[in-house]
């Protein structure tokens, strides 16, 4: 796979730029799902971690002082689009519904090589981006896992293998699984992953977090 890079979103956001293609195919998106968050909104889990989650990971790591606590950082979502190469439609459709999703814009990556065999060169656009920090990391987080990861077909908890640096990658193989998603609309069906990055670097605590938070891993111990 070919190292990334990423490229800043042409303006005009999810409309795309003056005179584009008229026939290119709209993102199977719904117009409320993109979100805005007022000044001075506290999100639920965000609350929940300065309440009740660091209280517990005090007690159970034995932490003396509040900046000991493990935090997250940011949550980074990557789209690959690797049809993109033969449609670069595909790219659009593909920002526009994780804009929609995560209720950010998102950024186009590009290739950093020329690779013949995939009729791949520098600087096309192969994948869709968003980073996600404060209140919009919190409310993603959220709505992920009480409304998305339950919907996923035969659900039994996710994974639980770090990276050995206190972060943690989850891969989701349908964008369907949100709700801002018009099943009835869809292009094409797309998968991405979720990377957390968490402020310690050691996995025993990052996990600690990650499952006060409500990640389902599969074998949580009761």
């Amino acid at each position: 796979m070919a190292n990334t890079k990423e490229q800043k979103a042409p303006k005009g956001g999810e409309k795309g730029s003056k005179g584009g293609d008229k026939g290119a195919p709209k993102a199977a998106v719904k117009p409320q799902g993109a979100q805005t968050v007022a000044k001075g909104y506290v999100p639920a889990l965000q609350k929940k971690y300065k309440e009740e989650i660091m209280p517990k990971l005090i007690k159970e790591f034995g932490y003396t002082s509040n900046m000991q606590v493990p935090k997250l950082i940011k949550i980074t979502v990557n789209q690959g689009v690797g049809s993109a190469t033969g449609d670069k439609k595909l790219i659009e459709v593909a920002q526009n519904e994780l804009g929609v999703i995560t209720g950010q814009q998102a950024v186009q990556t590009v290739s950093k090589k020329d690779i013949s065999n995939f009729k791949l060169r520098r600087g096309m656009p192969i994948g869709v981006k968003v980073t996600l920090r404060a209140a919009k990391m919190y409310e993603f987080l959220d709505r992920l896992i009480s409304i998305a990861l339950p919907r996923i077909r035969d659900f039994k908890g996710i994974a639980e293998k770090f990276d050995g640096r206190g972060n943690y990658t989850l891969g989701i193989k349908e964008q369907i699984i949100f709700p801002e998603i018009d099943i009835d609309k869809i292009t094409k069906i797309f998968g991405m992953e979720m990377t957390f990055v968490t402020s310690t670097d050691k996995d025993e605590e990052a996990f600690a977090l990650l499952r006060e938070f409500g990640l389902p891993f599969r074998n949580i111990k009761k």
